[in-house]
């Protein structure tokens, strides 16, 4: 031979050499052989994202990247401005059929925010879409540690280690492939609910409405009009009704409620208990489920803010009050020719609640402009903290003032006081920061408390569907810009107010995107669900039941195999919490994509280089 090595690509010929093999004469492919890496070792591509500065300003990238890019199995490191952009996705995929990769790895938010996203990345490169895995550098790590720039550092370069080692013990997994039933159930008959429901039938879906009250509408039909549209609630409730009655899909149920699930995404089987003359249970088959059980409005404690006392009613009495009146506002029998509203009565801090309830303020602009129109001479006082009327409800609110509404802003830390003159009149004392801090007292004729939403009570439904509750009591969806409207129960879908504060026109927006989400699966008539879930080793399994009390979603059951009991895992039913991995004494349980080979490897990842 002439030292020149036949059948090689030139490029073959560098990778040789940079694998630190001489280009000799002798056989080409016992020199590759000897050079290249072994064909089972992984190709890796590692992006660490700037994150617009999020964690680049805190996190030295350029160092994360020189610390990872000789890790084994790296074959690509690269840092990234916006790791989500377009421009860097369609890099991302570029390099994976460029350099053949077989993992992925992308340091930078919460895997809540891009776990879609960066398996897409993957997929359209043809990539296996679980060989992508994600590092935390941001909100664990470069926002966690703003005041250690060398420590966030080292802990993100820990953090990145570790999940390249996780990934070079990951294996290929395709989506659990099911068929779904065309059926969907509807928890909740106010206006979200109901236009919901509407919206499924509407696409070809059959529907079953549950609702646990006698009738339909929930808050909306009890009121007139409301804002922004000054549409009348108890009419528009009545005309969403109309609709579905005219639609023989949707089969309603009133004073019933749900008792037990089973089954898995695409398959429930739902019992419903009708309550009435006669007790009677009902089970639907069904393939999603959109929960729209409202809200409960503040119930103040007996004393707080006057309540319980003469001439002290909430804002929905009130509201109901004005919608009733045909000329000047009367209470208990006497015309009421001055009132003043509490604005935040159980919300941002008062009652145990810190959030704000969001439709408060704008409703008393809207109910106070209603009220000036029945008796131009009343005199109303806003006894508020901060108005937020947001969006073009700011009209609203000048409105209210133009009809001579008189606006207090009070101290966070020094909320008003109502007591009781000796004629029996409210009497309230406040400090008003709009004049310097003067000390006012204002006698009226009635007292109304801006209550705010809280979260509707129901245990039971709960525990039987396993809905997430947010720390603000209310349902809580996977993210409220990504997946507003999802929760981590695949199929169990949340609108309206049971997810949080709303006004009447966002609770049908979301119940409209809640059918979106489940027609865009149930038309299909087949949906893939994530293959993260836990499997069992029957060889190893000696059946002590740890398993199955560990199980929140009664995935698991006893299964006779030649002769031995052992634990079964229904793939469609588990959640891949992996509560039941710990529990089995003899290990028998593993997790796919977090298996004890891939937490091993990601430990040791981590505790590689010593992190301060």
């Amino acid at each position: 031979m002439s030292g020149k090595l036949p059948e090689f690509s030139w490029k073959d010929t560098e990778r040789v050499a940079e694998a630190g093999a001489p280009v000799h004469e002798g056989d080409a492919e016992t020199v590759l052989d000897a050079a290249l890496p072994d064909p089972k070792a992984r190709r890796i591509g590692v992006y660490v994202c700037h994150c617009g500065g999020n964690i680049s300003d805190y996190v030295d990238v350029e160092a994360v990247v020189d610390a990872v890019k000789n890790e084994p199995g790296v074959v690509v490191a690269k840092t990234t401005i916006f790791a989500c952009a377009d421009a860097s996705q369609s890099e991302m995929e570029a390099d994976i059929v460029a350099e053949n990769l077989d993992g992925l790895v992308v340091a930078s938010c919460s895997p809540k925010l891009h776990v879609v996203t960066f398996r897409g990345v993957a997929k359209r490169a043809g990539l296996n879409p679980y060989e992508y895995n994600q590092a935390n550098i941001r909100e664990q790590c470069s926002w966690t540690h703003t005041d250690d720039h060398e420590g966030a550092t080292a802990k993100a370069i820990g953090l990145v280690r570790g999940v390249i080692g996780r990934t070079r013990e990951s294996a290929p997994l395709e989506p659990i492939v099911v068929e779904t039933t065309q059926k969907a159930l509807v928890i909740g008959g106010g206006i979200a609910g109901l236009r919901a429901a509407v919206g499924l039938a509407d696409v070809g879906l059959g529907v079953f409405l549950v609702e646990r009250e006698a009738e339909l509408g929930g808050w909306i039909g009890r009121f007139g009009p409301i804002f922004p549209h000054d549409r009348n609630g108890r009419e528009l409730i009545a005309s969403l009704v109309a609709e579905v009655k005219k639609r023989p899909s949707i089969n309603v149920f009133t004073e019933a409620e749900i008792v037990a699930k089973s089954g898995s995404f695409g398959n429930y089987r739902v019992d419903v208990r009708m309550s009435g003359d006669q007790l009677q249970t009902i089970p639907l088959e069904i393939g999603s489920i959109i929960v729209a059980t409202g809200f409960d409005s503040y119930t103040p404690e007996e004393g707080e803010f006057g309540y319980g006392t003469d001439a002290v009613v909430t804002l929905p009495d009130f509201k109901e009050m004005v919608d009733s009146a045909t000329g000047a506002l009367e209470y208990k029998g006497r015309r009421v020719r001055s009132l003043a509203y509490v604005y935040c009565v159980g919300s941002r801090g008062q009652g145990g609640n810190d959030y704000c309830s969001r439709f408060c303020c704008t409703s008393t602009a809207h109910v106070s402009i209603a009220a000036s129109k029945l008796d131009p001479s009343l005199r109303q006082y806003h006894l508020y903290r901060d108005i937020r009327t947001y969006g073009t409800f700011e009209l609203l609110y000048t409105e209210a003032r133009k009809q001579g509404a008189i606006y207090i802003k009070y101290p966070d830390d020094a909320p008003p006081v109502v007591t009781t003159e000796a004629s029996g009149r409210p009497l309230i004392s406040v400090r008003d920061l709009l004049s310097g801090g003067e000390d006012l007292e204002i006698p009226v004729d009635l007292v109304v408390l801006v209550t705010g939403m809280v979260p509707r009570k129901n245990e039971e439904m709960v525990s039987i569907l396993k809905l997430p509750i947010g720390r603000d009591g209310f349902f809580n969806e996977i993210h409220p810009k990504l997946r507003p409207v999802e929760t981590m129960v695949d199929g169990l879908l949340i609108a309206g107010t049971c997810q949080g504060p709303k006004s009447s026109a966002e609770s049908v927006a979301s119940g409209l995107a809640a059918v979106t989400q489940s027609a865009s699966v149930l038309k299909k008539g087949v949906t893939e669900l994530d293959p993260l879930v836990a499997t069992v080793d029957p060889d190893m399994c000696e059946w002590c039941d740890k398993c199955i009390a560990a199980c929140p979603y009664e995935a698991i059951e006893k299964l006779s195999l030649n002769g031995r009991d052992v634990a079964i895992i229904s793939e469609t039913a588990c959640k891949g919490c992996g509560g039941c991995v710990p529990v089995c004494p003899v290990g028998a349980i593993d997790l796919r994509g977090y298996t004890n080979a891939q937490i091993l490897a990601e430990i040791d990842g981590m505790l590689e280089e010593a992190i301060a």
